[in-house]
């Protein structure tokens, strides 16, 4: 199994609610303002002695929609985590880092620190580390008095950050990295899904946009949430999730023309690629359309995602440009488009499974999912 996979089936398991204590923490400290969509986001001042630039939604809205219980546990959340994950924001805000950043920021403080401000330890310390990042002074980060202040580490982390190329449409655990040089690489993977749920507790719903500066908006193709999500490609929808007529239909179908790219909707690893069609017992060719009297997916697709979420790419023309334990970024292109399979015409047929379940037992609507993670999929045709 390798590391991608590991950080996401070994990620915290996921509840159901999202625990009144954590809602009540980050009003009772003051330190957001939950907004509906529309309205200007704006963290209180007073963290860092700034005022914090507004921001308009462009995508979502500050509710906490949870239908199908896959938010992430907050419940280790206490008021002096949730304090820093909120100076981090204000930050990032304040030096117009676009939400992804903040996400990144969240999750790589989870990774080093628990989001816990921890101090100068000496020679008890892991190489000198300090703070939020365990940044170390020995390595230019500043000096000790300069890092026990959440403020300053959070701005030396986004200076870094900025400094990297296509930081953006990176693998989060990737940016994280080539800021933290750390030595375990692939650990960051596994606080995204946290991470983006307590960016949207405290900013009302930011990690579903996308852009920076002022505008902020849902994802079109090519372009990624703060969440990490994207859509795989633009097109009508066509037949959607278990409706009457088709009550095993476990996911939607989105009309595009043949050889249209499909893109992986966020970062991840490949679990399966391959064929999948026959007529009765008899195995049927994925290399040729297929029909309404196939059974099966054509050349389809797998990916396991942070947060034990599985998606699904069917009826492909061709064979996947993807193998199976190949980690993908959000957006990569992983085949084209087609009728191979259970067809009647080109279209992806598109489907979101949640607790590592690939059975229909773990199919959930994707429509509501997608836009709660900022990457609305298509209009009804």
């Amino acid at each position: 199994m390798t590391d991608a996979v590991t950080s996401a089936v070994t990620a915290r398991p996921v509840r159901r609610v999202v625990t009144r204590a954590v809602l009540a923490a980050a009003s009772a400290t003051m330190l957001c303002l939950l907004c509906l969509g529309g309205v200007a986001l704006s963290l209180l001042g007073g963290l860092t002695g700034e005022e914090a630039p507004g921001y308009t939604l462009g995508c979502g809205n500050g509710r906490l929609v949870d239908p199908y219980g896959i938010l992430p546990d907050v419940s280790g959340l206490t008021d002096e985590k949730v304090r820093n994950a909120a100076i981090i924001i204000k930050v990032g805000q304040n030096m117009k880092v676009p939400p992804r950043g903040w996400v990144i920021g969240v999750a790589t403080a989870l990774q080093e620190s628990n989001l816990t401000n921890l101090p100068h330890l000496g020679g008890r310390n892991d190489h000198d580390s300090i703070g939020l990042f365990q940044q170390r002074p020995s390595q230019g980060w500043g000096t000790v008095a300069q890092l026990a202040d959440p403020a300053y580490q959070s701005r030396k982390f986004f200076e870094k950050m900025l400094r990297i190329a296509d930081w953006q449409l990176l693998p989060l655990t990737v940016a994280a990295q080539r800021v933290q040089v750390s030595a375990y690489p692939n650990a960051y993977a596994k606080h995204e899904p946290l991470a983006a749920h307590t960016v949207d507790l405290l900013s009302g719903g930011a990690s579903r946009a996308v852009g920076g500066q002022l505008t902020l908006r849902c994802a079109a193709v090519g372009e990624i949430a703060a969440s990490g999500w994207t859509i795989p490609l633009h097109g009508a929808l066509t037949s959607g999730f278990r409706t009457a007529a088709r009550p095993g239909h476990n996911g939607v179908d989105i009309a595009v023309a043949m050889g249209t790219p499909v893109r992986t909707t966020a970062a991840g690893v490949i679990i399966v690629a391959m064929c999948n069609a026959h007529v009765g017992s008899q195995g049927f060719s994925c290399d040729r359309d297929g029909g309404v009297w196939v059974r099966g997916c054509g050349w389809y697709v797998d990916i396991l995602h942070a947060g034990n979420v599985i998606t699904r790419y069917c009826h492909m023309m061709t064979r996947p440009f993807v193998t199976v334990g190949q980690n993908v970024a959000a957006g990569e292109v992983i085949g084209l488009s087609g009728s191979s399979g259970n067809s009647s015409g080109p279209h992806l047929h598109f489907e979101v499974h949640i607790n590592g379940d690939s059975s229909r037992f773990g199919a959930v609507d994707p429509l509501p999912f997608m836009n709660q993670v900022g990457a609305p999929l298509a209009v009804a045709a």
